[in-house]
């Protein structure tokens, strides 16, 4: 999976009630969350993200309470990647169950800038700041949850997996 776009720059213990604050959570639509997305924390983060970008921060993103909606509203606003120095544990398997991909990498995280533009290819974990030329090694994700993120998360492919046995029960039939 390659990912490329410009980079927003958080701090450390970014949490959830930063992510999408709790007064917009009567909703669980996708796109009603992605416009309020990082609104405590960038004002203008909803209205100047565009299709591709990523989201680069400290430690501890996505702190805070084990709502799906935080992972929800960043992946439904557009952003394709998010890489932190690291993850609140539920965070990051949220991340996974709704499809959107996260990478740990400390050094990358020191590196990069608001406002560059990087490219990531999430299969081999190769982090490339185009805008300075570094590039920075994260541990990729194993083939299954790579295929988890790419099918569009964990509901999405458990349907696909389900699919594909009752098609070969079917044609052992």
């Amino acid at each position: 999976m390659d990912i490329k776009g410009t980079v927003h720059r958080y701090g450390r213990d970014v949490d959830t009630d930063v992510i999408i604050p709790a007064r917009y959570l009567n909703t669980s639509d996708p796109a009603e969350l992605a416009t309020h997305c990082m609104a405590d924390i960038d004002a203008d983060f909803a209205t100047s993200v565009r299709p591709g970008d990523l989201i680069v921060a400290e430690e501890n993103f996505g702190c805070g309470s084990s709502r799906e909606h935080a992972p929800v509203a960043i992946k439904a606003s557009g952003v394709s990647c998010v890489i932190a120095k690291s993850f609140a544990r539920i965070f990051y398997r949220n991340a996974i169950n709704v499809g959107l991909p996260i990478m740990e990498c400390p050094q990358a995280v020191d590196a990069i800038k608001a406002g560059d533009v990087v490219s990531v290819d999430a299969d081999r974990g190769v982090i490339s700041d185009e805008t300075t030329g570094q590039t920075f090694q994260a541990q990729p994700f194993p083939p299954f949850i790579q295929r988890i993120i790419e099918d569009g998360g964990l509901v999405a492919h458990t349907k696909k997996e389900l699919a594909a046995q009752q098609a070969a029960r079917k044609g052992r039939e």
